[in-house]
């Protein structure tokens, strides 16, 4: 099996003012993003050519939202105490738009 285009973990996945997990995972993998909570199970996923995803508006630090399956996710990727992984968010959605064949 391939490596994953992709991977974040500790992921806060959001629908709306709702949050569906707080410890959950992103992937870019074999052609798919994948939503998943944190034990795994899949929220949602999709080829990667049909999501759109781009920087959070409204949410403060590493965040994006993500539209998959016409359903916009807020993934917050990252909090103030931990500052090493800043970029996740940034570097989520290059990925997206690379794997898609789309510009950064």
């Amino acid at each position: 099996m391939a490596e994953p285009e992709f991977t974040a973990e500790r992921v806060r996945i959001g629908k709306r003012l709702r949050s569906l997990t707080r410890a959950g995972q992103v992937r870019i993998n074999d052609g798919r993003v994948e939503l998943l909570n944190s034990r795994g199970s899949e929220i949602d996923s999709a080829p990667v050519q049909a999501v759109r995803a781009g920087k959070s508006w409204f949410s403060s630090g590493d965040s994006a939202s993500a539209e998959v399956n016409g359903t916009r996710y807020t993934l917050s990727m990252g909090d103030d105490a931990d500052q090493r992984e800043d970029g996740r968010a940034r570097r989520f959605i290059e990925a997206v738009r690379k794997a898609g064949g789309r510009r950064p």
